[in-house]
């Protein structure tokens, strides 16, 4: 019975003790693709133009011409300054311009009269020489009286104040019967110019160095100027805009580095001061790969890995880096090579130097307890 007994003990533990076939995993070959190199940057909009409203001679405003907040076109009525003095002084101006033509006319024919006479010696020549220089001054006096005449006629004319740019209007800062003047601190109103309309951004100059430095490299190679918004609703600003320019200088208070975008807005659904975030290309990685993002792990310090699998049949570890994402892939940016065999499937429990049998992740694979031949349950069941 001891014998029978042991024998049966040996025969159990034979089959309890039958190797569990390596685990299939599902596995994509890493290959290399260019990446477009995304940036979100927080964003203020700004009028496309703007203008002060100002008065170009004093006066006591008589009329307004627009509605608070409408359209306004440039060279449109605005206000209308009490034009009184500045008629009186146009009118001032042509009487003084006739007097100096007539006194002029006067003295050039006094002058010619004197020419024969003093060839003849008849008149000193003095006298002529006095008359001919009085003729030259009365021409020139008819001159400074003809400009004095085109000023006044320009200031009766700023006596209405047109709109200089076309655009939206705000409201007007001084009312009907107040005094203006050229010199007053705060403007008669205020247009802006909202569609195109700008928007500006803040990128770290740290950041924008580094850019840089890569472009000059050739690890990246420029990106595309077209910018997409958000708006602070989370909302997508449906119209697309254009990177203008960055500035050359940096600002010594926040770092920062302002670039320029420029966006149609022909519904006025964006406004000046408005705060959006703004999404560009900046660049593109033309050596990244991407990967699946259910095969970036991370360990408990935050570092990112995956699992490939080796050479020898079994998983391996390896350490990436994976800053940021592309749609639904994690972009891969050192720690893998071209032709690296990534684990994609089958990844739940699997540890480094597991014995695998590696398949495509395209191809139908059992995972778990499925991965067992279906002999070893049996034989399971049998012990």
């Amino acid at each position: 019975m001891l014998a029978a007994a042991s024998l049966a003990s040996c025969s159990g533990g034979e089959q309890g003790g039958q190797k569990r076939p390596p685990a299939q995993v599902g596995y994509i070959v890493a290959k290399v693709a260019e990446v477009p190199v995304s940036v979100s940057l927080s964003g203020r909009t700004v009028a496309y133009e703007t203008s002060e409203v100002r008065p170009q001679v004093s006066g006591v405003i008589r009329k307004r011409y627009f509605t608070e907040g409408g359209y306004v076109r440039a060279g449109q009525a605005l206000f209308q300054i009490d034009p009184s003095l500045y008629r009186a002084a146009v009118n001032q101006a042509k009487a003084n311009l006739a007097s100096a033509r007539a006194t002029a006319d006067a003295a050039a024919a006094k002058a010619q009269r004197y020419k024969p006479l003093a060839d003849m010696e008849a008149v000193a020549k003095q006298d002529y020489t006095d008359a001919l220089a009085s003729a030259r001054v009365a021409k020139a006096t008819v001159a400074q009286m003809a400009a004095a005449l085109d000023t006044a006629k320009v200031n009766l004319r700023f006596t209405t104040v047109p709109a200089p740019i076309s655009g939206r209007i705000g409201r007007s800062l001084f009312t009907t019967g107040a005094l203006a003047s050229t010199n007053q601190t705060d403007p008669l109103a205020v247009i802006q110019r909202t569609d195109p309309i700008y928007v500006d951004m803040q990128q770290s100059a740290a950041d924008l160095t580094a850019l840089r430095r890569k472009l000059a490299a050739g690890g990246v190679t420029p990106g595309s100027t077209q910018v997409h918004l958000k708006l602070d609703d989370g909302s997508e600003y449906p119209a697309t805009g254009t990177v203008q320019f960055s500035e050359v200088t940096v600002d010594q208070g926040t770092g920062t580095v302002t670039l320029r975008a420029r966006f149609p807005n022909p519904d006025g659904m964006l406004l000046p001061g408005m705060f959006v975030t703004a999404m560009f290309d900046q660049a593109n990685d033309p050596n990244a790969i991407l990967v699946p993002q259910n095969s970036v792990q991370r360990d408990f310090d935050g570092s990112a890995y995956v699992m490939v699998a080796g050479a020898d049949g079994k998983a391996v570890r390896r350490t990436v880096t994976a800053n940021r994402t592309y749609g639904p892939s994690s972009v891969i940016t050192s720690g893998l090579k071209p032709g690296d065999k990534v684990i994609v499937q089958g990844l739940n429990g699997l540890r480094q130097g597991a014995a695998i049998k590696p398949v495509p992740a395209s191809a139908p694979q059992p995972v778990g307890q499925n991965a067992r031949p279906a002999g070893a349950n049996t034989a399971n069941k049998g012990g």
